[in-house]
């Protein structure tokens, strides 16, 4: 079965191209109603968005016949001549929105069929001309043009900065674009900004087991980013779906409800918890479980301001600097960026770290994802959307990143 989303002005127009991209034998299986997104929002009406279904076997020649039409079509030039704020109406928009999908589409074959390659390089240009994934801070803050000669990157700027994307980032995603002529097709512009944003975001690191047991896993981070129960998620992940060996443990002696949490999500899981008091415990509870796959420690929520709290989680961690390990800072997407910088260079300066961005159902700008990439250099590993254990979790996904950025649904 294959199920696709069509979305258009009125009911009869998405049924128009369900029939139309899926055959006759297409279902309706669901009908709603969208409200507009991005910079012209005030200005849009609503959407509908129908839901089909049909067949695989029956749709597979048509399916080959999109993929090559959208291939085909990459370079159309649809939108040449839109050079003036005026011209920008709501087709013009509904049309970026539209390539920003078909961009996706395309870029996922291209790292479908060749992942590790896609990890380090993407083309840019008609003379295959790559850029290293490992921008240096210098090079994403270099000086844009002042005056931006096309519409559309100006256009596309603003919409960054309305995702909260830093205008020196927004900068440095546009800079080669900002003296192109206003007869570029807006496609080809779209695709390389796009492409430029997935490459900032760099490599998605996610958690693996390592190559001998246990590999004991840290949550740090502020007071009320939501660690304990990202742990919980990533626990329970790992044991139903890879069936690993798990074991928690809380050295968040602050916060006698921590303590009570964790022992409720234990229970439910059936694994051991244990809870922590000194680096010596610490290293006692590693060897008392040292068959587990995995040993995850929910930290306490520690201000990194306090020199006290932070010496502590030092010693916490250097207790067990013999086993494999990974530190993962737990930030929420909902606290402003210079805060953000604050925490994370704290911790910069005691080890190293990866990056899970919590509570991304409660803020509408994402550019703080990429804002704290680029100022850090950490690898991005998670991200969660909601309270729902095992659920509301997942890896960092760039094309969602780059679409929603850019004004996509």
């Amino acid at each position: 079965m294959i199920i696709k989303k069509f979305n258009a002005q009125t009911e009869k127009e998405a049924i128009l191209m369900a029939k139309e991209e899926l055959g006759p034998d297409a279902i309706v299986m669901n009908v709603k109603t969208i409200k507009p997104k991005g910079i012209f929002a005030l200005f849009k009406k609503s959407k509908v968005e129908l839901t089909a279904a049909i067949d695989d076997r029956l749709s597979e020649k048509k399916n080959n016949d999109v993929i090559n039409k959208i291939a085909e079509n990459k370079s159309s030039d649809f939108v040449k001549g839109f050079v003036a704020s005026k011209d920008y109406n709501e087709e013009t928009q509904n049309a970026i929105e539209e390539k920003i999908n078909n961009i996706a589409k395309l870029l996922e074959q291209q790292m479908t069929k060749n992942k590790e390659e896609a990890s380090t390089k993407l083309v840019i240009d008609e003379s295959q001309e790559t850029i290293n994934t490992n921008i240096s801070v210098e090079s994403a803050t270099k000086e844009v043009p002042k005056n931006i000669d096309n519409k559309v990157v100006e256009l596309i700027k603003t919409q960054l900065e309305d995702n909260e994307v830093l205008g020196k980032y927004a900068d440095s995603i546009i800079e080669e674009f900002a003296s192109e002529s206003g007869n570029v097709p807006i496609d080809n512009i779209l695709s390389k900004v796009y492409q430029k944003i997935v490459l900032k975001l760099g490599e998605i690191k996610q958690l693996d087991a390592g190559d001998k047991k246990p590999k004991i896993v840290f949550f740090v981070g502020n007071t009320g980013v939501g660690k304990t129960t990202t742990m919980a998620k990533l626990a329970s992940k790992f044991m139903l779906d890879e069936k690993k060996n798990i074991a928690m443990v809380s050295v968040d002696t602050y916060r006698i409800a921590a303590i009570e949490q964790i022992k409720t999500y234990a229970n439910i899981l059936s694994v051991p918890m244990e809870v922590v008091y000194s680096p010596e415990e610490m290293k006692n509870v590693v060897e008392k479980h040292k068959n587990c796959d995995f040993i995850f420690v929910d930290t306490a929520g520690r201000s990194h301001r306090n020199e006290e709290q932070k010496k502590d989680l030092q010693e916490i961690i250097d207790s067990v600097s013999e086993y494999e390990k990974e530190v993962y800072l737990v930030v929420s997407a909902t606290v402003k960026y210079n805060d953000l910088k604050s925490i994370s260079k704290t911790y910069e300066d005691m080890f190293p770290y990866k990056l899970i961005f919590t509570k991304l159902d409660e803020t509408k700008g994402w550019g703080n994802i990429l804002n704290l990439k680029l100022e850090t250099g950490k690898d991005l590993s998670y991200v969660t959307w909601g309270q729902n254990v095992p659920d509301d979790i997942g890896a960092v996904n760039p094309q969602i990143i780059a679409k929603k950025l850019l004004g996509g649904a």
